[in-house]
């Protein structure tokens, strides 16, 4: 049995406790008012202007240029706003979705019978584990999101569906039968609820199995996972519709469903890697050896791969099609969010294939300690470039709001897991295919 390092669990609460007070601090020093978006705009030497354009407007009595001067400070005050609440958000489904892709991944070897993987599938359940808190705790913040504590989501400004409103927007408009809040959060309770109960249920019936004299708890899991991977493929693509290509509704890409994919489960097989070998190290998990870490970096280089091929066709088709209402996403992210955007690409496929396309490297545990780092460092950033463009457009910088929303995320993740992991042997003893996993060289 693991038993959780307090050390770790130490670090683990310093992590959660830095990162709440950094979320707390990033919400308190947000504008409240246009005032307070002057002082900034001002501090940030754009002062000149400002006054400028002020002064123009009372000599001239150009009261067009004035509600244009205050609609232009309102849509700033909403985009500082909304940094603390974009940080956050960006965090929370990060790590929620490597909870999901681990469960997924557990899911797909089950249903392969992969002979390999079995003897990793605590580690994987353990990861798996977060998606119960993460998924508590993303509601709310879409729930906040719907009550307007917050304007992330163009969608849903008032009157933007109203053809009477100055906000209506007939795109949106004509999206609004799918686009609606009342829809939406029950699209996200249900996809939430099942993922969990599969979680919860698949887990059970793998315990059980420890226990059983037959394999019928093994069929059971087996069944579900079938049924669950149906369901996944289906619920992940509206899933990223709803929660991150719906913050650009003006846009949409055929592509988008399998772009979220490929880097969330590329993110979820490196932390299983990143556990194994910290599990390793500290002299847990004997029987797994040096071909399960290959296994497992070999997925982290295929997915990168994965994840590069559908970035570049979703970019390159846009791109030289160069249809306005297209390319104005990518446009917007080169223009504001060139250094993120472009270095995504980097730590996302450059950096994976100059580190792990050596065969021997993917044994190296430091080496792939670092190339985990990477991608995970990169995977966060793919997500920022996602979502903040259509939530702080060009106000962004990476802050305190953003170091401690994933300080906090990060603690809990760790909490959850290696609790999660003290919970059962990290061995299952009557797999069908256990003991090919144990014996597994490759």
């Amino acid at each position: 049995m693991y038993t959780f390092s307090s050390k770790l669990k130490t670090f683990s609460f310093i992590l959660m406790i830095v990162g709440a007070l950094g979320i707390g601090y990033g919400f308190f020093t947000a504008p409240k008012t246009i005032q307070d978006v002057e002082t900034i705009l001002n501090a940030e030497n754009h002062g000149h202007h400002v006054a400028a354009h002020d002064a123009h407007a009372v000599e001239h009595h150009d009261a067009k240029a004035t509600a244009e001067h205050q609609e232009h400070l309102k849509h700033v005050l909403h985009q500082l706003q909304n940094k603390p609440w974009s940080a956050l958000y960006v965090a929370c489904i990060f790590f929620m979705l490597i909870a999901l892709g681990a469960t997924a991944f557990k899911a797909i070897n089950i249903v392969a019978q992969a002979g390999w993987s079995p003897i990793l599938f605590r580690v994987m359940q353990a990861i798996g584990a977060y998606l119960l808190p993460g998924s508590i705790i993303f509601f709310v913040i879409l729930l906040l999101t719907g009550f307007h504590f917050n304007h992330l989501f163009v969608w849903m400004a008032e009157g933007v569906t109203d053809p009477n409103s100055p906000n209506y927007d007939h795109l949106i408009a004509g999206k609004s039968g799918y686009l609606n809040f009342p829809f939406w959060i029950i699209r996200a309770a249900i996809f939430l609820t099942v993922w969990n109960l599969y979680r919860y249920y698949s887990r059970k019936n793998c315990l059980a199995q420890d226990n059983a004299t037959d394999d019928l708890n093994y069929k059971k899991n087996f069944k579900l996972s079938a049924a669950f991977l149906v369901f996944f493929i289906v619920s992940e693509s509206i899933m990223s519709w709803d929660w991150l290509m719906s913050f650009d509704p003006h846009w949409f890409s055929t592509l988008y469903g399998w772009y979220v994919f490929a880097s969330f489960i590329v993110s979820a097989v490196t932390m299983i890697a990143v556990v194994t070998i910290y599990l390793k190290s500290k002299g847990y998990l004997e029987q797994v050896n040096s071909s399960h870490i290959h296994d497992l970096v070999k997925y982290m280089f295929g997915f990168s791969i994965f994840w590069t091929y559908l970035w570049f066709s979703q970019f390159m088709l846009i791109w030289y099609a160069n249809i306005p209402e297209e390319v104005t996403y990518f446009k917007t992210r080169i223009d504001l969010y060139n250094l993120p955007f472009f270095g995504a690409l980097v730590l996302n496929f450059v950096l994976p294939i100059l580190i792990l396309v050596n065969t021997d490297f993917k044994r190296i545990s430091w080496i792939v300690i670092m190339a985990s780092l990477i991608i995970l460092f990169g995977h966060y950033i793919d997500f920022f470039n996602m979502i903040m463009p259509a939530t702080v457009g060009d106000q962004w910088f990476i802050g305190v709001s953003e170091i401690a929303s994933i300080c906090f995320f990060g603690g809990l993740f760790i909490y959850v897991v290696f609790t999660a992991l003290t919970k059962a042997p990290l061995t299952p003893k009557r797999s069908p295919f256990i003991e090919e996993s144990k014996h597994f060289h490759y």
